[in-house]
């Protein structure tokens, strides 16, 4: 294990993830830190020369639909659906006094 993690750096981590970690507790979170860093060096080891930079793994693409106007007179339909309708609109119950 190239990278050997304090008990400072433990301690300093659990204050900002505001854990009370036990001694056995802090021990594990050193060897896991440990491999953790281990196998980031190893990804720098990797050779990425040629690769392009991506921000996914898969082609993403804009999969929106287009946004089309449609200017229809559709009220009667739509109040057609309310319990109740007064002036066009729908009428609801009163929610305060």
């Amino acid at each position: 294990m190239a990278n050997i993690i304090s008990d400072e750096t433990i301690e300093y981590v659990g204050i900002l993830a505001k854990l009370e970690l036990s001694e056995e507790q802090k021990e594990q979170a050193k060897k896991d830190m440990g491999r953790m860093l281990d196998y980031i060096d190893k990804l720098g080891e990797l050779d990425t020369e040629g690769v392009e930079p991506m921000s996914h793994v898969f082609p993403v693409q804009n999969v929106f639909r287009e946004d089309v106007v449609t200017n229809c007179d559709t009220r009667e339909e739509l109040l057609s659906n309310a319990p109740e309708e007064k002036d066009g609109m729908f009428m609801v119950p009163r929610t305060f006094e």
